[in-house]
């Protein structure tokens, strides 16, 4: 039997209970989702989910990531509502390719995680199993393990095993909608692969494959929130005569208007300007605090300072990593006037940490 699978929440107490209603049936989870944005969601909850399967002990496969082909089969349906029509499409088109996964694997039967969700039609399932059936002669196994107690179970097993959960369905127009009244959305903001920042699903990944390493290694651990402020950077421009002005702006920094600015006084490659708190910082001394070699701005970007490295150079020119000056980096200071605009929020967050034991 084919057991599609869309997280680890989902999927774990469901395969449980699959095991013991069909023992004498090989299962293969198969997870595919290629409506998961951004990729790094996707490898996080594929991460977690086989983490599940292993521990289960059923064989684990990855499906490959089609974003671009699910973009083209929602097309028109970006505002339906969850359980819409869009949400139709994508059930059919994740559980037809676990059809044709099962013909190539020999398999007669087809099942899905998405039958534990409760944010999921049980009848949009069961239809679309329907054609499933008629199309590629596989039977739907359309198991409600939901009754009598299910979800709650469902969510104990979750807790148990420390799964990862997900604060979203999966897709770009699931976030907008779920997540519409928040000031800031960390999924859809990121530099990655070129900087991790807190609280980002590029955090939570490298979080949950260290959390795989101590069980690997048979140390025990627990999962725990902590609360902490949060920053993103939208915009950071900066000009002089409207010409632009290559630079570097440090995390904390910010500023609550447009200000125009001079260097007013300067002192081991650091310049303070005559209001707003600016602060800049050549290049040249970024190297010397930090032991780097940096040439110019550009390479900052191709090989960015660390979120750790940042704050280490706040703290020694303020005296404190939680400074919200803005520290602005330049390969050279000019006897010019700066316009500077940064956009900028800083909010409450939490995140989860590891306690080893």
């Amino acid at each position: 039997m084919i057991a599609h699978l869309c997280c680890s929440v989902d999927a774990g107490y469901f395969l449980k209970r699959l095991k013991e209603e069909y023992p004498n049936e090989k299962i293969i989870g198969f997870f595919y989702d290629p409506n998961i944005h951004p990729y790094s969601e996707f490898k996080l909850r594929s991460l977690d989910t086989k983490r599940i399967c292993e521990k289960l002990g059923i064989e684990y496969v990855e499906g490959d990531y089609n974003y671009e082909a699910w973009l083209k089969a929602v097309k028109g349906k970006e505002n339906e509502p969850e359980k819409g029509s869009r949400c139709s499409v994508c059930f059919d088109f994740s559980l037809e390719e676990a059809a044709r996964f099962a013909k190539e694997k020999g398999d007669n039967k087809v099942t899905t995680s998405l039958l534990m969700s409760p944010m999921k039609s049980h009848e949009q399932l069961e239809a679309i199993g329907k054609v499933i059936k008629r199309k590629y002669g596989v039977d739907f196994i359309a198991v409600d393990y939901r009754k009598k107690g299910g979800t709650q179970a469902q969510q104990e097993y979750a807790k148990q095993n420390q799964m990862y959960r997900q604060d979203y369905c999966g897709c770009i127009y699931g976030i907008w909608q779920q997540k519409s009244e928040q000031e800031i959305i960390d999924e859809l903001i990121s530099p990655f692969p070129f900087q991790i920042l807190p609280a980002s699903i590029e955090e939570k990944l490298s979080f949950y494959e260290n959390r795989l390493k101590l069980e690997n290694e048979g140390i025990n651990y627990k999962i725990v929130k902590e609360n902490f402020l949060n920053y993103r950077l939208l915009k950071s421009l900066i000009t002089s005569k409207k010409k632009p002005i290559f630079h570097y702006t440090l995390f904390y920094s910010l500023l609550d208007r447009p200000q125009r600015v001079r260097i007013e006084t300067q002192k081991d490659g650091i310049g303070y300007a005559n209001r707003a708190q600016i602060i800049f910082i050549k290049i040249s001394k970024i190297n010397e605090l930090l032991n780097k070699t940096y040439k110019n701005i550009k390479e900052i970007y191709q090989k960015p300072l660390k979120l750790d490295e940042e704050l280490i150079i706040r703290e020694k020119i303020t005296n404190t990593k939680y400074s919200l000056s803005p520290i602005i980096v330049l390969e050279e200071f000019e006897e010019i006037r700066y316009d500077i605009d940064i956009d900028a929020k800083i909010y409450p967050d939490n995140k989860e940490i590891l306690i080893k034991f």
